[in-house]
């Protein structure tokens, strides 16, 4: 079973996380975006991408290396959605295979 302090903690950053995304809905639901913001908001998804998976390019064990190493090959060839699936099932095998 949960502790109350870890279920309050999780419910603190479910709030925090959405309503980053209800203000951003109400700041922006009636404005026209240049196409120079439309460029930064379609960019967003991959700057978070790239902050999650940035610590691993300082690891020292081998496995998250490789796996580092498929996620780019993987992202310079698809999309965001196969490039995260990528990136977590080459975590995840080598990681259970070479860790």
């Amino acid at each position: 079973m949960i502790s109350w302090a870890s279920f309050t903690v999780v419910m603190g950053m479910l709030a925090a996380t959405y309503s980053t995304r209800l203000i951003g809905f109400f700041m922006l639901r009636n404005r026209t975006l240049s196409p120079r913001a439309a460029a930064v908001m379609d960019a967003a998804p991959g700057c978070v991408l790239i902050a999650v998976i940035a610590p691993y390019f300082a690891s020292g064990k081998p496995h998250e290396l490789v796996a580092l190493a498929i996620t780019i090959l993987a992202a310079s060839r698809w999309g965001m959605l196969p490039t995260v699936l990528v990136a977590v099932a080459s975590a995840a095998i080598l990681g259970r295979w070479m860790g």
